[in-house]
């Protein structure tokens, strides 16, 4: 292999590579010349596990969570409580809400929140599914789990507006979330204070 190859291959390596979040072109360059230490056994398994992902891993067709079926585990786990759905932004908050073991119901991935300003309106969001699950399974409290921030309060107020015909009790997780803080962010004790203390949104 020629050292012009070598060097286009690297290059365009990190140039992938600074594509992905909180990756600079140091880092990226770092983690290239870590590649490039690794045996060829453990950089093919690692292309094969991007592709496996991007061919495999999709969106429920209830919740928007991630799965690599048509369900996903926890909309297909007879043993959740199907009366309480907890709306979250991204499949990122489920994980890190039933990593506390504290919630039993099912979910719902809003994929974002509405942020008028970088043009994210409630037809960029999972909002008309959210209200038809709810009517469709006559659920009986949606929580609201959007993060505090500015975005979040107003997501959470549209949805409380949005859901008011629905029949459902609507709940926000309790300010045990300091502001600014997202789910991502928060400890297993603040996550499951929030969501032990939550209230009814007024």
């Amino acid at each position: 292999m020629s050292e012009a190859h070598t060097n286009n291959a690297m290059a365009r390596l990190v140039e992938q590579l600074s594509k992905l979040p909180g990756i600079g072109k140091r880092s990226a360059e770092r983690l290239a010349f870590h590649l490039l230490k690794t045996s060829p056994q453990d950089a093919e398994a690692l292309a094969a596990a991007i592709t496996d992902l991007k061919r495999n891993v999709h969106h429920c067709r209830d919740c928007f969570n991630l799965c690599d079926g048509d369900l996903c585990e926890i909309c297909t786990d007879g043993r959740r409580d199907r009366g309480k759905i907890l709306v979250v932004e991204q499949p990122k908050d489920v994980a890190r809400m039933e990593s506390t073991g504290m919630y039993d119901g099912l979910y719902h991935v809003l994929m974002g929140r509405l942020s008028p300003l970088d043009g994210v309106g409630p037809g960029e969001l999972n909002v008309t599914a959210l209200i038809d699950r709810v009517k469709r399974d006559q659920v009986k409290e949606v929580i609201l789990g959007t993060n505090p921030t500015l975005e979040g309060d107003g997501t959470a107020l549209y949805l409380t507006e949005a859901l008011n015909d629905s029949g459902a009790s609507v709940t926000r997780l309790a300010r045990g979330l300091p502001t600014g803080v997202s789910l991502e962010q928060a400890s297993k004790a603040v996550l499951t204070d929030a969501l032990e203390g939550r209230k009814a949104v007024q």
